[in-house]
């Protein structure tokens, strides 16, 4: 491989690439006729709620209603919802919950709407949407600095709103146009969730419609078990209006650094990928460093974050760990770092609609890719028809202060993780069978060189992903069954693998924490 490597220091900004069936009970059966409007129980209800109000529902008889109302993000997937509403308050809200009760109509929420499932409109036929679009409000306390403000967030709408009231910032992706409201309610990763957490630890409390159509406050004291399972789980559970977010100063310089491979074969990448995966898989890597390692079908990228000066950097003696080449530094600050970031980000599988197919592995301390597993991997990239010049095969690095948190404490259960894998592929126009075939053949190659079982973030959610339930959530999925059945016994807030509920689920005994697989350096903490 032949290196070409640029360092630049960022203002910090901070985003991470990212970063996106089963039958309803009974669906309801509602004959829809192009152009005319539609005349149901559910449709007199809806209406009512919203009270003459324009642009507060839309209908499948809307010429447009695919384009202007469920805007899907993976074309791969068609769905059709029953309706999508953007309600303007809470209670609009609840009286949309409740309509959809009184009917039998299952309900998702919707902040960005960038499921790689598209669950955010329902994942299948049928279902009510509750985008929330029109929750656009924030406010800072800043005696406490925890920030108020609305499920409808963009990522890039909070980073900005945060700077202009204070200069603060919280961890989170990359992807601008990914919405807070599933973020920050399934995990939310980005560079600087190594020294900071995830976004949903960054969460105090939150205004949360339930399946009885009432508007909660719930919080580590106050519905303490719904509030565990909203973070984590969060489509199962509810529709959240309104997030309080603990925040932190906004870091100074940020150094960013991006390696660029060249190769006549992806078997060249062996030793590169090698000497990666052994420095991110450090327990002692110093918690301000996180990185990635990309690979397409022009090139190997890896990029890295690092917050803190320049000269800090030098001293942690990771530059000298990183495959070695002509470096350049430009310095930034935090909403720098996060723009760029926001820009590498959206030149795929950002806002831009496409088909597209996707699979996404965890792994622990203990589950290093072997070389043989490395080579065979590599072989297989070289060797298989792959249906498209569009794919990518990435992981990030993941830890430090996201395994401080005990794995049962929030429904998010990763908190032993170290590295996350995530493959996609693009098809244009359509996606072919081939190209569905090299991504799960990735997978299944990852999996059989790994010495353990792996597990899935349900943010990289997969639809075709068996025991989906387990892999994501683990020793937490039998409490969140007992806690969705108090909550949700007709399981309302549903999706095709979203939590189902069980009153009798056993609870399995969880590790105490993640931590001790990764803690590392605490520098840059803040």
């Amino acid at each position: 491989p032949q290196p070409f490597t640029s360092l630049t220091r960022s203002p910090f900004r901070s985003a991470h690439v990212i970063s996106c069936p089963v039958a309803l009970d009974n669906p309801p059966s509602v004959p829809i006729i192009m152009g005319q409007k539609p005349s149901s129980p559910l449709a007199t209800c809806l209406d009512k709620v919203c009270n003459g109000r324009s642009s507060c529902v839309g209908y499948p008889n809307d010429p447009l209603f695919q384009i202007n109302w469920v805007k899907p993000y993976n074309l791969d997937i068609p769905v059709q919802p029953i309706a999508v509403t953007r309600p303007s308050t809470a209670e609009d809200v609840a009286g949309f919950v409740k309509c959809a009760a009184e009917n039998n109509v299952k309900v998702q929420a919707k902040s960005g709407g960038h499921s790689y499932g598209n669950f955010a409109i329902g994942g299948t036929d049928g279902a009510l949407v509750i985008d929330l679009v029109n929750f656009q409000n924030f406010s800072m306390d800043t005696n406490t600095w925890q920030a108020t403000f609305g499920g409808g967030h963009k990522l890039h709408e909070v980073t900005q709103k945060l700077h202009d009231n204070g200069k603060r910032a919280i961890a989170h992706g990359t992807c601008p146009g990914v919405g807070i409201g599933g973020h920050a309610t399934i995990g939310g990763l980005g560079p600087s969730s190594r020294m900071w957490g995830s976004c949903l630890d960054h969460v105090v409390e939150v205004e949360v419609v339930t399946a009885d159509g009432k508007i909660q406050r719930a919080n580590d004291k106050q519905n303490s078990d719904l509030f565990f399972a909203l973070k984590g789980a969060g489509a199962g559970f509810g529709v959240i209006t309104e997030f309080v977010m603990r925040t932190h100063p906004e870091p100074g310089d940020v150094v960013q650094y991006s390696y660029a491979i060249t190769f006549a074969k992806h078997r060249d990448l062996v030793p590169v990928f090698k000497q990666w995966q052994e420095l991110i898989f450090d327990p002692t890597l110093d918690r301000r460093f996180s990185s990635e390692f990309v690979m397409q079908e022009l090139g190997v990228a890896i990029t890295a974050t690092f917050y803190g000066t320049e000269d800090e950097f030098k001293k942690t003696g990771i530059p000298d760990r990183i495959p070695k080449g002509k470096v350049s530094v430009v310095i930034n600050n935090w909403l720098g770092d996060v723009a760029q970031k926001a820009q590498d980000a959206a030149l795929w599988l950002s806002d831009i609609q496409s088909a597209f197919t996707s699979k996404s592995l965890a792994f622990t301390h203990n589950d290093l890719i072997s070389e043989d597993g490395i080579q065979t991997m590599m072989d297989y990239v070289d060797s298989v028809d792959r249906g498209t010049l569009i794919w990518f095969l990435i992981l990030d690095s993941t830890g430090g202060a996201i395994n401080d948190v005990p794995m049962n404490a929030t429904a998010y259960r990763h908190r032993d993780k170290v590295m996350f894998f995530q493959g996609y592929g693009v098809g244009i126009p359509t996606l072919s069978g081939k190209t569905k075939d090299f991504m799960s053949g990735v997978a299944d190659k990852i999996r059989k060189a790994s010495p353990n079982e792996l597990s899935t973030y349900a943010g990289y959610v997969d639809p075709t992903l068996d025991n989906a339930q387990e892999r994501y959530w683990g020793p937490n999925l039998p409490a969140l069954e007992r806690i969705k059945a108090t909550w949700d016994p007709k399981d309302l807030f549903s999706n095709p693998q979203s939590v189902r509920p069980n009153a009798s689920a056993k609870d399995v005994e969880p590790a105490a924490s993640g931590g001790s697989n990764n803690s590392g350096s605490k520098g840059g903490d803040s």
